[in-house]
């Protein structure tokens, strides 16, 4: 005789699946850009989750492509090569000296590192940096700082995106995994590239259905530091109005949902890091978590 018992513990399990179904048929074949960074790259146990999330999104019919920076791991390496990090206006002065180690930590080492855990599950990751194939272009960004435009060395502001190498790679049932490194467009130098803005204008660049952009935060809060309330969901419009008054690591991070959800991607959301497979949790279930921005005409029925 059959075991009940046996059969109500599985229960759980089948509505689970269940509940993503709709889902799965609404994302299948659809393309989903995600910055990795934060802790999920730092913490073992939250790293080998984001390569599992990121491989059930390729086997449920998704086509994810994976961009990630490096900060805490370039900053561990130049500090052992007695390279002091400056910033200035929140970003890295980077020097040639400086910019030799951000290579080769974001391409040699952070970008290494996750194929390797993508591809436990199979040959699928493929790594590249925006370098290649001209994926990436970019020119000098100078800052303004109290008026004047300020030298900041070797940091990109990006000019032009060519998706033609990730194209083949999903059409190939390929994971890209993309290093923010980008080609200048005008003096023949490698640039480093916010790996949020990297994401965003990727995510545009390639029509994605979503721009994922993993942090160390629940989401957007409402009223901070007062309230921990996250805001769960919000349009183009009432995004643009919060930034001015947003944290400086935010700023990045949401100028890029901004950039993405105006030029033509579906949603872009920004979750939590530091929760175990919150990739899936967001995209496959109805809650959803963190903090969704729409474009404008999704809310009030307007056409941009």
């Amino acid at each position: 005789m059959s075991n009940p018992t046996r059969k109500h513990t599985a229960l759980p399990k089948a509505q689970i699946l269940i509940e993503a179904l709709p889902w799965l048929t609404r994302h299948r074949g659809k393309t989903v850009v995600v910055k990795f960074g934060g802790n999920a790259m730092i913490d073992a146990e939250l790293k080998a989750a984001f390569a599992q999330d990121i491989v059930f999104l390729h086997h449920a019919g998704l086509r994810p492509v994976v961009v990630h920076g490096g900060g805490p791991q370039i900053n561990a390496a130049l500090d052992r090569h007695g390279i002091v990090s400056e910033f200035k206006a929140g970003l890295r002065v980077t020097t040639e000296d400086a910019m030799d180690v951000v290579r080769m930590v974001l391409a040699g080492q952070v970008q290494r590192e996750l194929v390797g855990l993508l591809n436990e599950h199979g040959p699928l990751a493929v790594g590249l940096t925006g370098e290649d194939a001209h994926t990436i272009t970019a020119t000098k960004h100078r800052p303004r700082i109290d008026g004047q435009l300020v030298d900041i060395g070797r940091v990109g502001e990006i000019t032009a995106i060519d998706t033609g190498a990730i194209e083949a790679l999903l059409a190939d049932g390929r994971i890209p995994v993309v290093s923010s490194i980008a080609r200048s467009q005008d003096d023949g130098h490698v640039y480093n590239v916010n790996a949020d803005t990297a994401a965003a204008a990727l995510a545009a660049a390639l029509d994605a259905e979503t721009l994922m952009v993993l942090t160390d935060v629940e989401g957007l809060y409402e009223d901070w530091p007062d309230s921990d309330e996250v805001i769960s969901r919000l349009t183009a419009s009432q995004l643009e109005k919060l930034l001015p008054d947003l944290a400086s690591g935010m700023v990045p991070k949401m100028e890029g949902c901004l950039h993405a959800v105006r030029n033509g991607v579906t949603t872009a959301r920004v979750i939590d890091g530091r929760v175990q497979h919150s990739i899936l949790l967001e995209i496959f279930t109805d809650e959803g978590i963190g903090t969704m921005v729409v474009p404008d005409d999704e809310e009030t029925g307007d056409t941009e």
